[in-house]
This record gives structure tokens, sequence and C-alpha cells, in this order.
């Protein structure tokens, strides 16, 4: 005796999909960009899709048994509670950043929508629809061959009997998910008999009946009585996977057969199925969870129906928890015998296609090449894998950082060619080419009583272009021209710009060596020439370069890499009024300004001209854990003076930086899941020999040297030790921490050209302690100076480390 019922993984107009979003921006960068990848859960059912369920997924023989699939999990069933439309966000703090997943449906979820005919018989009822008494006796119980096929009965409530046990089953238990029938629902005699005809034949029961009993108020309470089916005990359980296996054609057994002719059909039916395991692939279930199911099998003793399901159920779990949304269970076989064989469709892809859209979603050729998506693709997202839920959203994460798109959408739906297979959809929608954008802004000051002024009726701002993505292979040319005084530009008129040429060695190398080359010129203040702790206010010193960068970027993984090319630049040194100055200035007693401190430039007349080699290597491993980081981080960086420029300078400056994020508390990781207590320990050593400028010496002191001084309060030194540590805690939405810094010269500050560290008062070494709170992207810092003993509060944008 065979068991049989048809069934389809997915329906070719309901599939779930993932999508990420993107503002438009005029910068070339990925963080330009705010990014979410969302999980759509929408369905568009159509006669078309619901009789396409009638497509077999499974058969089978020596007393096979395919169950009834409802309540299924959605999607991603763990973290699934958004509400509304039916989607959720996946996104992350930050431009462009990815925190956490967030999935979300509406009312019912896909898979239940799918396959539970509660939720079918649901959206055939109407709240509205009238409904006919019984007009019989109240309290007696009638058969359903006794109802009448003209009216419309209101069902008040059901009840499961189960004989074996002589007991009234609660809700809570399985059975009650293979009926459609629901409390205050209104159906018809047909509706009550097919009703009891899919019960009889979906394998669950061995005998199974349905009976009303007369309510008062006109309505009836059906009681299904039933015995459930049970088979011979096993001590052996497989599962495989039966996905992309043509099915078998159910070849009906005449009922004028004569014992041979059955013999000899069951025979046949047998060597099929043995013929189709032998076909089918290994699944991924691991051992663990294979002994876990033998476990409950020998537990149990005899198979029985809620065996299978909590199998199912087990199984099913254990694909939707690693990610495989697609896998099903479809059917068990060989239940007369020593063995359960659990038939799996595991949702193998079995093509993937790449699909550029128009801003109205229509089809239509796009400008980037396909290799330069393809490669950014996971190889558990391509065909042969199993489509993975976590391979998508790495896809989405990886397109996302070509800055290329908009709009990116995941969308696994089934092959109608193959059964139980999927096709990948991504769909594309591209960026414009061309950008231009022009900002401005004025500063507002406190004025006289506080009221706000401008601090000056002239107006600030920069005006940036973009040409990205040249001939479809992500090559992009930037510019971008920035003044504190539009009106009278050349006072200080800083531009970049920059050619990006990714993909060097070819788009499937897999270095994927950049080339970017610009040429700049920027303006900043030093923090060698300010003065120490009670020095009157030093006159400031601005460092100007303009010059020509090339170097190229090899990537060993997302976040290690190596990069190395050649600097040419010349470097002014200026005061305030923009005149060059040679050298550093202090403001006299008598409110003059004296010029006599130590040299700025390494020729001395405050403009060098010099070129050198620059290398970075970077090793990090780094990962979020619900937001917070941890990991190991390393930094190498070299400089090597060439010989070429003022006074023909030769130097070496090199810097390592060490930086290691431990966990202190094994956490459960997801969505909503609280981060772990973090301690971070953090060293950077830096030094130099040879011609080294002022301007480039190392400086102790600031927000990313030693907290609780400002930039360079503590010295301008050639070699310098930094030691930090960090506690982070937890707390709600964010984390508080306590931190000690510890900053020192090695001595090497007299060694700086005119020793700015002695002229300016500064003591070339210090430490703090402190604690604090992250409010968003700002951290918010009580920290104490150790050298005067004195605390501050202060304000940070960023991370520390």
């Amino acid at each position: 005796m065979a068991f049989y019922a048809p069934g389809q993984l997915l329906s070719p107009n309901l599939s779930p999909s993932l999508s990420s979003r993107t503002r438009k921006s005029t910068n070339a960068t990925p963080s330009a960009s705010s990014s979410a990848i969302k999980c759509d859960l929408s369905s568009t059912p159509n006669p078309q899709s619901f009789k396409s369920l009638s497509k077999t997924l499974a058969f089978s023989t020596a007393t096979g048994f395919l169950f009834h699939l409802s309540s299924i999990p959605s999607l991603i069933s763990p973290t699934c509670n958004g509400t509304g439309a039916g989607n959720g966000d996946f996104s992350g703090g930050g431009d462009g950043g990815g925190g956490g997943w967030n999935g979300g449906h509406g009312d019912e979820g896909f898979w239940s929508r799918l396959f539970s005919p509660a939720a079918i018989a649901k959206e055939e009822e109407s709240p509205s629809q009238e409904w006919d008494s019984h007009g019989l006796p109240a309290n007696i119980v009638v058969q359903l061959s006794k109802l009448s096929g003209f009216k419309k009965y209101k069902v008040s409530d059901i009840q499961f009997f189960d004989r074996r046990r002589w007991t009234t089953v609660g809700t809570e238990d399985s059975f009650f998910e293979m009926v459609s029938l629901r409390s205050g629902g209104i159906y018809t005699k047909a509706h009550l008999q097919k009703e009891l005809e899919s019960l009889a034949t979906c394998g669950m029961f061995e005998k199974v009946d349905l009976e009303g009993k007369t309510k008062p108020d006109g309505t009836l309470g059906i009681t299904i009585s039933f015995t459930e089916s049970t088979w011979q005990s096993a001590d052996t359980f497989r599962c495989i996977n039966v996905g992309l296996l043509p099915q078998s054609k159910q070849i009906e057994m005449d009922a004028d057969m004569t014992d041979k002719e059955k013999f000899e059909y069951f025979k046949s039916q047998e060597k099929d199925y043995r013929r189709r395991i032998e076909r089918a692939r290994p699944c991924l279930l691991p051992l663990p969870v294979h002994r876990e199911v033998l476990g409950m099998l020998r537990e149990q003793g005899k198979v029985s129906a809620r065996m299978l399901q909590r199998i199912r159920d087990r199984v099913q779990k254990w694909y939707h928890d690693e990610g495989y949304a697609c896998a099903q269970v479809v059917n068990f076989g060989n239940l007369n015998t020593k063995e359960v064989v659990c038939e799996v469709v595991e949702g193998d892809i079995t093509q993937l296609v790449i699909q550029f859209q128009d801003k109205l979603g229509n089809v239509c050729e796009g400008n980037t090449q396909l290799a330069v998506v393809r490669r950014e693709l996971p190889k558990q997202l391509r065909q042969g894998h199993v489509f993975n839920i976590e391979a998508g959203k790495q896809a989405l994460r990886n397109i996302n950082s070509l800055a290329l798109f908009f709009n990116i959408e995941v969308n696994p739906r089934p092959d109608e060619k193959n059964e139980g297979g999927i096709i990948v959809e991504i769909k594309l929608k591209e960026l414009e080419q061309k950008t231009a954008e022009v900002s401005t802004e004025w500063s507002i000051v406190p004025g006289r009583q506080g009221r706000p002024t401008l601090a000056s009726i002239q107006p600030s701002g920069t005006v940036s272009f973009e040409h990205r993505n040249l001939k479809g292979l992500n090559r992009s040319i930037l510019g971008s021209v920035t003044t504190s005084n539009f009106l009278n530009p050349q006072d200080d008129l800083a531009f970049k710009l920059e050619y990006v040429h990714p993909h060097l060695d070819g788009v499937y190398d897999p270095r994927n060596c950049t080339f970017r080359a610009s040429c700049f010129n920027s303006r900043k203040l030093s923090p060698v020439f300010i003065g120490g702790p009670g020095v009157d206010e030093v006159p400031p010193i601005w460092v100007d370069r303009a010059g020509f960068k090339a170097n190229i970027t090899e990537s060993f993984t997302r976040q290690s890499k190596f990069t190395y090319g050649v600097v040419m630049e010349e470097i002014t040194t200026r005061d305030e009024s923009s005149h060059i100055s040679p050298n550093g200035q202090r403001q006299l007693p008598s409110g003059g300004i004296s010029t006599d401190g130590p040299p700025t430039t390494l020729s001395g007349t405050g403009v060098d001209r010099l070129a050198f080699a620059q290398a970075n290597i970077t090793r990090d491993n780094t990962k979020f854990v619900n937001g917070a980081v941890v990991g190991e981080r390393d930094v190498f960086q070299l400089d090597q003076g060439l010989g070429i420029g003022s006074k023909f300078p030769f130097f070496n400056r090199h810097q390592l930086t060490l930086t290691r994020f431990i966990q202190l508390k094994e956490v459960e990781e997801g969505a909503g899941k609280p981060p772990p207590p973090v301690l971070v320990f953090h060293g950077h050593y830096g030094g130099c020999v040879g011609d080294l400028p002022s301007y480039d010496a190392f400086t102790l002191g600031g927000p990313y040297s030693v907290r609780g001084y400002n930039m360079g309060e503590l010295g301008a030194c050639r070699n310098i030790l930094e030691l930090a540590g960090e506690l982070r805690i937890p707390v709600k939405n964010t984390h508080v921490y306590a931190f000690v810094e510890h900053g020192n010269d090695l001595g090497s500050s007299k060694d700086v050209k005119g020793n700015p560290t002695e002229f300016y008062r500064r003591m070339g070494h210090g430490s703090s302690y402190g604690v604090g709170v992250k409010l968003g992207l700002v951290r918010a810092e009580y920290a104490v100076d150790h050298n005067a003993g004195t605390g501050a509060v202060f304000f940070r944008f960023g991370e520390r480390f």
C-alpha cells in the first residue's frame, strides 16, 4: 500500500526576496550610501499558481508516507517579527554599513500561506458571509451524511478525539495543522465532505470520521475522531536530497487485479522507489542531527504519524536555522521496514540570472559589465549549490560595496523546468554615471547678548563632480574643490582630482588590484607647533600640501589589503595670515609675535619638495557580533624617502599598530540579541631614521592618541609608543566603557629639529583614564589628565580604535 499526496515547494508567483536600496550620492565611496536589505514575503496568488500545486513532489512505496505541509516556518522564522506590508530590514548604522537581520511578515507567513489549507480556507471565507441555522434540536449528534446540501453551516468549535488514547487532544497537537476548518468559519456539506476525504487519504490516519453536534444558537460543533497511523519500529534513519529528481508517474491500481497482479504491482513500485533512492544525493543534514532523530525513533518504538511530524519539524528547523530557506521535507519512505527515509527538497540552484532595470522597473540593457557583478557573488549563490539566505545577504553587501547601484534585489524563485530547483534572480538599478554637486554653508556664532550671528558673510562650500563606471568596469574620475570663501577662493583653495581603476589584472583576478592616481592640494593645522599646558596661546602654523600620488592596492580579503605607491609633493608652512613661515612662532609678553621658533621645514625656507615611496599592509579579521567589534587588526605602514627634493631627503618612517578586541562572554547571535562585553588592547609604535621634516614628526595627545589631551599637547617626537586598554559593557542599545591610556616619546623629542616639544613647554609623555558612553556616532567621555590631575568632558565623533 502507498500513500500519495500532491504538493509543490514554491509557487511561481510566490517567492521570497532580498533587496538593497541606496540613496543617490555624488560621492564615489560606498560609505556614502545608505543601504538596507529587505526580505519581501509578499504573494500574489492566482488560479494558475494554486493549480500548479497539483504537481507531484514525491512518491513513496513500500508503505510510504507524504504528509500535509502546513504551518511551515517563514523564511527566517527565528527573527521574523515585522508587521505591515510584509517586509523587514537588514540594515546597519553608519553610511553603507551593515549590522544585523530583522525580517518580517504580515498576518500570515509565506510558507504557511502557501502550504496551509487553513490559510487558503481563510481567504475563501468572509466575515460578513451569511449562514443558515441547522434547524435541529440542540445538543444532538448529527452524521455528516445527514446534513443538508443546501445550507451554509457556521462552525462554532472543532475538537479532535483520539480513539487509541480515548481522549480529546488540545489545539497544540500537531494534527490540528492538518485541518483547514476553523472556528467561526462557514462551510457547506460538500466542503466538510472534501475535508474528511482529504484527511482520510493523507496517510496520517488509519481511520477518521467527522460528525457534528448541534448548538442552541444554530451553529455546529465539529468533532473529528481518528486512529493514528503506525508502522513497525525502525532502527536506522536516512536523509536524502530528492531535489531535481524527475518525478515518477503514479500508476493507478486496477480494482479488478488478481492477487498475483497486485503482488507484481507492489514489487514494481518498490523497485522504482529503490532506484529513486539510489539516484538521490546525500542531504546536508549533519551527523549530530541524524543521531538525534535516530534516538527519537528508538525511544518511541513504533513509528507513528506524530513521530514523523516531530522528525519533519526537527529536520526543517536545522535547515531554516542554517539559512536554507527553501529546504522542505516532502516525504517519508520505507516505513514498514527497519529504515525510515526522509526525503528533502533542499533548494538546489539551477540558474543565476542578472537583470538590469530602469527606474520604472522595466528590463533594460545595463552599462555595467556582468563580470564585474559576478565576481562579487559568493560561491554558495552559484549554480550547483543549495540556496542559502546568508549567501544572498552577502551578495547584497558585496554588490552594494561597488557603489554602482541604488537598488539591488536577490530573488530566489522556483524553476518550472526542474522540479525542486531554484532560479536566483539579481535585479539591479544603476546610479547615474555623471553627477555634480554644489554645497555652501555659513558658520553661526554667538553675537552680542548671546544672539546668534554669522561668523562671516562670506560663504564656504564644496563643488564636486564624478564620472563613474567608465566602460562598465567600475572605473571612475572624481573631483572636488573646497574653499572657505567662495567670493575670494584663492585664499585657501583646496582641490582633489582622482582616477580609480579597479581590476588592474583583469576582472577575475582574485587579488583585485586597484590603481589610484590623484593630484591634490590641502591645508591642515599642524599639531607640532602648539603650546603645552600653561603656555600662552601659540600662533598656529598651517601646512599646505600640493602634489601627486599614485598607488596600487591588492586585496587579500575584503578587510586585509596591501597598498604600495609613490608620493611627490610640495609642502609649504604658513602663518594665520597665509604668509610663508619658515619658523615656529610664539607670543611675546608685550603682545607681539616672535618668529624664533623651531624650523618648520627641512630646507629652512618654509617650502619643501620631496618624493617618497609608501607602503601599507593591513591584516584585519574583525567581525561584528550583534553590533560589537570582535577580532584582531594589525597595520604596518612604511614611508621611504628617495633622496629626491629639498636637501635630498633620505629617511625611513615606520609605524606598527596592533589592536585586539577580546570577547569576554559567549552570546547568541541574531537580530535584537545583546552584544557581548569586549576588552580592547591597543598598541602603537612609530619610529624614524634619517632626514625627518618637523611637520612629519609623530605627535602625542588627542582623541586618537592619548585621550584627555589636545592634539599634540604632549609633544612631537621621532619615536613614539602608545598603549591603551578599554572595557566595553553593553547597556540597552549602546555601551559604556572605561579606558586607560599612556603615550611616551621614548626620549626622542630632542632629536626633532629645533626641539618643538621643549620650546613649547610640553612634557613628552602623559597618561589618562576615564569613562565614556557611545551615543550614536558620538563618544561622550570624561577623561582625567594624569599630568595635571584634572578632568574634563569631551565629545568626539567616530571610534577610537
